[in-house]
């Protein structure tokens, strides 16, 4: 339920800012709310817009990795709250960049870091793979830990 839960609310919240940011701000506008900065951009490639014009192959893509999550999430391994955080930040960024890249072939950008130009579903991606390498991390050490014991 963890996992559908955050997948949801990922999905939610990134294209509520996305559909926010298209309705209020031109392209290239760059405004400051609250000390963050923000410049709407679109994007038709992927990270740092690398291979621009791809953004349906990217979407494609996506698809597949949703799939291929929901295919793993049927193993017990792949079950419990820290993989289930993990993969439902994973799955909602996919999902939420997918739907941009499929139906308008191109990703809607607008939250300025010192890496480049981002929207929730990245920040949701990047939240779910620091999860799922401590998830990984944990895994190993109980294993290490049982095979001391035995």
């Amino acid at each position: 339920m963890l996992f559908y839960l955050i997948t949801i609310i990922v999905i939610l919240i990134d294209q509520a800012t996305k559909i926010f940011v298209r309705l209020n701000l031109a392209m290239n506008e760059r405004v400051t709310w609250s000390g963050i900065e923000f410049t709407y951009i679109e994007n038709s490639g992927m990270a740092g817009g690398f291979f621009p014009g791809f953004a349906r192959v990217f979407g494609i893509i996506s698809v597949l990795f949703v799939i291929f999550i929901f295919y793993l999430r049927r193993s017990p391994e792949w079950r419990g709250p820290l993989i289930d955080i993990s993969l439902g930040f994973l799955v909602g960024g996919a999902i939420g960049n997918g739907v941009d890249r499929l139906l308008h072939g191109q990703v809607t950008d607008f939250i300025v870091r010192s890496g480049g130009i981002l929207n929730i579903a990245d920040h949701a991606l990047e939240i779910g793979i620091v999860l799922f390498i401590i998830h990984e991390i944990v895994q190993w050490l109980k294993r290490r830990k049982r095979v001391k014991d035995e």
